[in-house]
């Protein structure tokens, strides 16, 4: 058992997992009970340190509970109980209750500071002064020498709060979907993790999600295709009309396209009725072209409006990506396009300048069938963020933004290659000692 301390803090007894594991268990007149084969921990939430609130013993091959009440001391040699006789009903798991050996050592979770799936390879427990609480994990591989493992020579652990666990038992589910810290990753950041996980944690980690449909669908709008489908096989028709019926039109329309075809009319039926418009416009256009490249959702207004009523309709398009709202549209009472402004024009100019003293009278277009090449080509010869579609009537059919011909133009390839590492900045988290803690009241009996 070593002591662990911060600036200005006291020490306090710390202990690793893998020192305690089939270490004896001893009751108080000296008789060994059995061998430690395991820790429980309560989950609290984000923002407190798991405690300890009992043992799994194996005693003669049954696994049998001991409660942290009945235990006197606890090193990296034995476990020293208070009492000489043990209750010898079987172990059986509570909601909330977390196994330490069976559930985190070895498996891994989510290291939120760098969106990454991580091993916890060791455990951290730190006694500050009222209880045993999971304070830290090492989650570096160990070495090996000669195929053995080598001892660490001193640990790195990072504290508990920076990780996400993925236990995956569902008695503990209910406690880590409140207030889980997945929610506070960006949507790619999300889709890396899902395209990174095997069934179980990804099924795990779209469960935290699903909490929030709007984070659902951004998610899934930036999940690889492939990836996307398989989730998506795993979902109930209503559970997969509900995401699409969240998402970009576009990305709603390419993701429909990668059902079976058995399943994309049960589907389109079950959507809302305007997302379902878009949804089988966009899949009648060639995904590599303009036309499967656009949004259809475009921001425009008449020809006798003034800055100040284009920047209301911009505000106004919540429900718009952002991409799309980097230019207002100018049409004729026809729904012809005579004209496009930036929304930086308009934000320096007067509010009440005619938005066709500001506009582009000779707006770049395209048409629904031009290709990608095309498209791409025109954006960066005129240093466009988005450029509109049109029909041969020259009515605005949708908008294609930057990002759209970025993510059709990387191959596939690219997308599998190694990220460059993102700056980790840690959030400022209480040493154990202030942590405040809460014991099961029915900790002690289990019957």
């Amino acid at each position: 058992m070593t002591e662990s301390a911060t600036d200005g803090a006291p020490t306090h007894p710390v202990i690793h997992l893998s020192q305690l594991l089939k270490r004896p268990v001893i009751a108080r007149n000296g008789d060994i009970v059995g061998a430690l084969d395991d820790l429980i921990v309560r989950l609290l939430g984000v923002d407190t340190y798991p405690t300890v609130s009992g043992l799994v013993v194996n005693v003669g091959g049954r696994r049998m509970y001991v409660s942290v009440e009945r235990i006197e001391h606890l090193d990296g040699d034995r476990v020293m109980l208070a009492q000489n006789k043990v209750d010898l009903r079987g172990f059986e798991r509570r909601e909330g209750e977390v196994l330490l050996r069976s559930d985190v050592l070895g498996h891994r979770l989510i290291d939120v500071p760098a969106a990454e799936l991580v091993h916890a390879y060791d455990i951290e427990l730190e006694n500050p002064g009222h209880g045993w609480v999971l304070a830290r994990l090492d989650t570096r591989r160990p070495a090996r020498f000669f195929g053995l493992i080598k001892s660490h020579g001193g640990h790195a652990s990072r504290d508990w709060k920076a990780f996400e666990p993925l236990i995956g038992h569902k008695h503990s589910m209910v406690v880590r979907r409140v207030g889980g810290r997945v929610g506070t990753l960006k949507p790619a950041q999300i889709a890396d993790l899902l395209e990174g996980a095997d069934k179980r944690e990804g099924g795990e980690i779209l469960d935290r999600v699903h909490t929030d449909p709007e984070l659902e669908a951004d998610v899934f709008e930036e999940l690889d295709p492939g990836k996307a489908n398989k989730l998506l096989a795993d979902m109930s028709d209503v559970e997969v009309a509900g995401v699409l019926g969240l998402m970009r039109a576009d990305d709603a329309a390419d993701a429909v396209a990668e059902l079976r075809q058995s399943r994309r009319r049960r589907v389109l039926d079950l959507m809302p009725a305007g997302q379902r418009t878009k949804v089988i416009t966009l899949m009648g256009f060639n995904s590599s072209s303009a036309g499967g490249l656009m949004s259809v959702d475009v921001i425009s207004c008449a020809a006798t409006a003034t800055a100040a009523q284009a920047l209301s309709a911009i505000s106004a398009a919540r429900s718009m990506q952002p991409e799309a709202l980097l230019k207002v549209h100018v049409l004729t009472d026809a729904g012809r396009l005579i004209g496009v402004a930036s929304v930086i024009r308009l934000l320096q100019s007067e509010s009440v300048t005619p938005i066709v003293d500001i506009m582009d009278t000779d707006p770049v277009r395209v048409t629904p069938v031009a290709d990608l090449t095309e498209v791409a080509v025109l954006m960066a010869d005129y240093n466009l963020a988005t450029i509109p579609v049109v029909d041969d009537a020259d009515h605005v059919v949708g908008v294609v933004t930057v990002d759209d011909v970025l993510e059709a133009s990387i191959p596939d390839d690219w997308r599998r290659r190694e990220p460059a590492p993102r700056p980790i900045v840690e959030r400022a988290t209480d040493h154990p000692t202030t942590n405040t803690t809460s014991t099961d009241p029915g900790g002690d009996d289990r019957g």
